[in-house]
């Protein structure tokens, strides 16, 4: 008699609370379908401008940065010939022979048509590197070779829209020569005989140095670093495993840090700070990015 009553009891339980059981297993499965309980909502925040940064005494590392920690925003580029950001030109940013450039990009829609300056250092036809987007949404990284008198373009895959990416693009006179990366995964090579250093400032997101290209669709950017030199295969892919909030990860060499994070600072002890042309910031950023 014990034993029917409490199985009847477990029953009656089940009966009143069940509805609301599965429904609360149905709400938490989509939850976690949206990405709720993924690692990129639940990391800490950067608060914007927060990472004050200072080079050690012996200038091999970097002292105050955050590591890995998301930013709370990302800078807007807006379709505009008056958008974007200058880094003031200075002897830091002018690579004499070899240099990396890196960058997190969420481009909201491709360009229907022409070519597009999206990061650029140098005169079209004359000196420096830039990262050009292409209609529909092809980017490539190239390099002016004198010698060749041309520049030395490395595509990327066709650039998702909507979806955080990373690419990177290296450079250095004889081998390997001209390398692009995408999330990590070397994309193209190109040899380069000779390299023309800008004394221009590098511009982000505006009509740029390009007279063959038009101002920049719609896109996010975050996290830009330049160094003054070749950053190895396994260096770019430890670049892209830190994630978008990554740190430099070689600070004796970095010359350029722009985290984008509420602000155009430099981060890499350099006194490069941007001027800012006319940006945004979102702090709805998330979307799109999935942590390495």
């Amino acid at each position: 008699m014990m034993k029917y009553m409490k199985s009847q009891s477990a029953m009656e339980y089940l009966m009143t609370y069940g509805w609301a059981i599965l429904i609360i297993a149905v709400v938490l499965g989509v939850l976690f379908q949206l990405g709720v309980f993924g690692g990129a909502n639940l990391a800490p925040k950067a608060t914007p401008g927060s990472c004050e940064v200072q080079r050690t005494a012996a200038g091999t590392s970097l002292e105050g940065m955050c590591q890995g920690e998301l930013p709370q925003d990302v800078a807007e580029i807006r379709q505009s010939s008056a958008s974007g950001v200058n880094f003031p030109y200075s002897s830091t940013l002018s690579f004499p022979s070899t240099g990396t450039a890196s960058m997190w990009i969420y481009l909201d829609s491709g360009p229907t048509s022409g070519c597009w300056d999206v990061l650029s250092s140098g005169h079209y036809g004359s000196s420096g590197w830039d990262f050009i987007l292409n209609a529909p949404a092809q980017l490539y990284f190239e390099v002016w070779d004198p010698t060749a008198n041309s520049r030395e373009t490395v595509y990327f895959p066709a650039v998702a829209t909507n979806t955080w990416e990373f690419v990177a693009g290296t450079f250095v006179i004889g081998s390997p020569g001209v390398i692009s990366y995408t999330n990590g995964v070397q994309s193209q090579t190109a040899t380069l005989d000779s390299y023309a250093p800008s004394q221009n400032a590098i511009v982000l997101g505006a009509t740029g140095t390009n007279p063959q290209c038009g101002t920049a669709p719609p896109f996010q950017v975050a996290n830009i670093q330049l160094y003054n030199t070749t950053l190895s295969t396994a260096e770019v892919q430890a670049l892209y495993q830190e994630g978008i909030g990554g740190a430099p990860v070689r600070p004796q060499n970095i010359v350029g840090w722009w985290p984008l994070n509420s602000n155009a600072n430099d981060y890499s002890g350099n006194s490069n700070d941007g001027q800012i042309v006319s940006i945004g910031y979102s702090s709805s950023w998330s979307s799109g990015y999935s942590a390495p």
